[in-house]
């Protein structure tokens, strides 16, 4: 769900306080972000794939049924992990909007802090 422009405009006045206040410690920040993090282990997916053809591949050369199972069974696992992560990743990556939330298991500490924000935005608009 995209951001609306007012959250939008706080998100951009944390930021700037962030960098006047401490802009060494915003610039570290700024590489390690989320982005990041879901390109590297969908890249380490893509990875997997590969060598799982490779065993594929390999299996078929050397009549071993059982290593071209095994290769198999690493590129769907593979492929699977990187449709995943690919799909979970931060805006303005991966598939596009999803048309139905999917179903909460458990209220994680994400969750927590998205509720806890909306409360106060809440209260911050009905004041």
């Amino acid at each position: 769900m995209p951001l609306s422009e007012h959250e939008q405009r706080l998100l951009e006045q944390m930021e700037r306080a962030l960098y006047a206040e401490d802009p060494k410690f915003a610039s570290a920040l700024e590489g390690t972000g989320l982005r990041t993090y879901t390109r590297r282990k969908v890249y380490l997916a893509a990875a997997g794939f590969v060598v799982g053809v490779g065993l594929l591949m390999g299996g078929m050369v050397a009549q071993y049924i059982w290593v071209g199972v095994v290769g198999f069974l690493v590129m769907l696992g593979c492929a699977v992990l990187a449709v995943t992560w690919w799909r979970r990743g931060p805006a303005g990556q991966g598939a596009g909007p999803r048309t139905a939330p999917a179903p909460r298991r458990k209220a994680g500490v994400m969750d927590r802090m998205e509720q806890r924000w909306q409360r106060r935005r809440d209260e911050h608009n009905g004041l």
